[in-house]
């Protein structure tokens, strides 16, 4: 059931309408690692740190069963960081600070260890890197999911072009899936981009859920309504790696199975949100889990009598 995890492992500090966060860790692969841990194990991890990075983050990701052999640390320099401030809707955001720091030239090593892994979660990163770490194992995975952002649309997109024929699923949000494809309607934004390498898309919506498209079928799956969002940072890798985690934990990779692991991801999400950073998925339980997934299940059952 290995998985391997390609992502950045950062400093976030975040001002949103209920508070500010200060320093805490952040970044995608750590926020992956985070959720898919609940569903499977081991959990290999690839990505850059500085000498900042707390000895006690590494050791709870350890806990967790996640590897740290192809973690870099570069001794003499600083972890990637990000400052943001949300505004009264919380979807929209201003990036104050972004300091790349050892992520500007992040070149992952697939050590001997990872080889063989059936499950590939490329975190958003450019996509030379994703490109990179595919071209690195000797064996293709049983899936390939891929998530990107149009930061890289506007400035590598052949590169985008070029790894998007070398995945099965991609994952984007809404306005990225227009710019990438200059159609406004997401159906037929969906019809281009599966033209364009991936077999799945899932188009993210933040609090209105997601979409997946294949090439005959779609499924949408809400977001479960929450009283309040505490921070949004981080959702859109907390879903992936519910996504990935429970594809990973079941080794299904139809249609069918996928649904249900969007359920799972959009769950995983949920909890993201209540409470700044990483803080709320160290704490949940499986209890926890479970008792979320009961409460989609109810949310989308319905009887209907057709006339």
């Amino acid at each position: 059931m290995s998985l391997i995890v390609v992502g950045s492992m950062a400093f976030d500090e975040i001002e949103t309408p209920f508070g500010k966060s200060g320093r805490i860790i952040g970044g995608a692969a750590t926020y992956i690692a985070y959720a898919a841990s609940n569903f499977v194990k081991p959990i290999q991890q690839v990505s850059v740190i500085g000498n900042d990075f707390p000895q006690e983050e590494l050791d709870s990701l350890q806990q967790r069963g996640v590897r740290l052999d192809a973690v870099e640390q570069v001794p003499d320099r600083k972890s990637f960081f990000w400052a943001g401030k949300y505004h009264l809707d919380m979807n929209s955001r201003d990036t104050l600070v972004t300091e790349l720091n050892v992520l500007g030239d992040f070149k992952p090593v697939i050590p001997e260890s990872y080889q063989g892994a059936e499950f590939l979660m490329l975190g958003n990163l450019a996509p030379s890197v994703q490109i990179s770490v595919i071209k690195q194992l000797k064996t293709r995975p049983k899936m390939i999911v891929l998530d990107t952002m149009n930061f890289w649309m506007d400035i590598a997109l052949d590169e985008l072009k070029e790894v998007l024929t070398m995945i099965d699923v991609l994952l984007i949000n809404d306005s990225e899936a227009r710019q990438l494809t200059g159609e406004f309607s997401l159906v037929k934004a969906a019809k281009k981009v599966l033209t364009m390498g991936p077999k799945y898309l899932i188009i993210k919506k933040g609090e209105h859920g997601a979409l997946l498209f294949n090439n005959k079928e779609v499924f949408f799956a809400p977001a479960l309504p929450l009283e309040e969002v505490f921070d949004p940072t981080g959702a859109g890798d907390t879903f992936a790696g519910g996504f990935i985690g429970h594809i990973a934990k079941t080794k299904d990779i139809s249609f069918n199975n996928m649904k249900t692991a969007i359920i799972v991801g959009s769950a995983m999400a949920s909890f993201c949100v209540e409470k700044f950073g990483t803080q709320r998925l160290v704490e949940i339980t499986k209890e926890d889990i479970d008792t979320r997934l009961n409460e989609f299940v109810q949310l989308v059952n319905f009887d209907i009598a057709l006339v």
